[in-house]
């Protein structure tokens, strides 16, 4: 298998693409990348992995929201890693190997949609597009010092996009600039131009902040006191607890919720494939879907009614005009090759998931700015709107951050 280092020091691309644009458009003059479970017309795609790449044939059309973004004038250059089946958040492909993280190259770029992340990092490309399901494009955001938008489930068209987990997952883009974030998502959500509601009240997810490093707690609470400054607004601080009416820690947004529903949706999207096929799988996916293997979908299937009854306390809490705040990651990125042992990736995911769960359940559009440093590496802040309010969180964004948003 070629070595993506050799196509780019970077080590994001998997393939070198020149697609040039359908028309012209709002998107002129800006390239693009995607990731690589995402069709591109004549392209093998890889969802990460070998053998899935070799047992399929390369797909006749492009998905939808590639031509969408060709459509508006975006040229495309290339296909970018992605983690094993997109199934991970830490960005380290055993066959395809590890972007560089440009703003912190001894550490991990975050997943799944690490060359995303990494090829708008390192200059390759103006933006790029990925997916996410349990922070897949959130995460790498963070931890490579990107703008990262997951929109509202099911807002963007996922034709040609590789099955994973439907009732959690979405297309979403990374960009260097917040402008480019905004014209992007607006072309691929199919945007009118309406007024937007005015920005009228700021909560801060209390659970997400007490997880956090105390470090990266610290830089949030700072950039949150200044958003509060610059729109007059004062910060209301509530806990998961609050919003579903039961004493309960933000963990149980992922744990008894978000990552159980994950796991029966991947049963079905990979997991079948996988157990006609045996592929050769690496340690680490190895590892997760020996949980997923082992789920017995009769004793959870009870988690569908959890996430709609979650689902409904969240969005009866995002009413129109407000948005809610927390870090979004709980930490800077790992060192590359550190999370090995079981405490590791247990409080690197742990965390994490408990963080990202939130807005997976919530079904809502969230946007990962990097305004965080601790320790010289970038860490994103995370605003987020109710569902179908993506729009709306684009201008609260540039509302609260002002001039921080170029």
């Amino acid at each position: 298998m070629p070595d993506p280092h050799t196509l780019d020091p970077s080590g994001a691309l998997v393939e070198r693409v020149s697609l040039e644009p359908l028309a012209a458009g709002p998107l002129d003059g800006l390239s693009f990348t995607v990731k690589d479970n995402i069709d591109i017309a004549g392209r093998k795609t890889s969802y990460g992995n070998p053998t899935w790449r070799d047992r399929h044939h390369a797909p006749r059309y492009n998905a939808l929201c590639v031509d969408q973004l060709l459509a508006a004038g975006a040229h495309c250059v290339g296909k970018v890693v992605a983690d094993e089946f997109t199934y991970s958040l830490d960005g380290e492909n055993p066959f395809f190997g590890t972007p560089r993280n440009a703003k912190a190259p001894d550490r991990i770029p975050g997943g799944s949609s690490s060359g995303s992340a990494s090829s708008v990092a390192n200059g390759l490309c103006d933006f790029s597009i990925g997916t996410d399901s349990g922070g897949s494009i959130r995460v790498p955001a963070s931890l490579c010092g990107v703008w990262g938008m997951r929109p509202s489930l099911h807002r963007i068209s996922e034709a040609g996009v590789l099955p994973f987990m439907p009732s959690v997952s979405t297309v979403g883009a990374v960009t260097a600039r917040f402008e480019h974030l905004t014209s992007v998502i607006r072309v691929l959500l199919r945007s009118n131009m309406r007024p937007p509601v005015p920005l009228q009240r700021i909560l801060v997810l209390s659970d997400a902040m007490d997880i956090a490093d105390a470090p990266v707690r610290i830089a949030a609470e700072a950039a949150l006191n200044q958003v509060s400054s610059r729109t007059g607004l004062d910060l209301q601080p509530i806990s998961f607890a609050q919003i579903v009416g039961q004493d309960l820690p933000l963990s149980d947004c992922n744990e008894n919720a978000l990552r159980v529903l994950q796991s029966l949706e991947f049963q079905n999207t990979v997991g079948n494939w996988i157990e006609s096929n045996a592929p050769e799988i690496g340690m680490s996916f190895s590892m997760a879907y020996e949980n997923v293997r082992q789920l017995d979908r009769n004793q959870v299937i009870q988690c569908l009614d959890t996430c709609e009854r979650y689902f409904e306390a969240i969005q009866a809490l995002m009413t129109s005009g407000t948005v809610i705040c927390f870090p979004t990651t709980p930490t800077i990125a790992p060192l590359k090759n550190s999370l090995k042992s079981m405490e590791t990736v247990g409080d690197f995911y742990g965390r994490t998931m408990s963080i990202t769960a939130f807005s997976g359940v919530g079904r809502l559009p969230e946007i990962s700015a990097p305004l965080l440093t601790v320790e010289t590496c970038p860490v994103g802040l995370s605003f987020a709107a109710g569902h179908y309010q993506d729009e709306f969180l684009l201008s609260a964004v540039q509302e609260m951050l002002g001039q921080q948003a170029p």
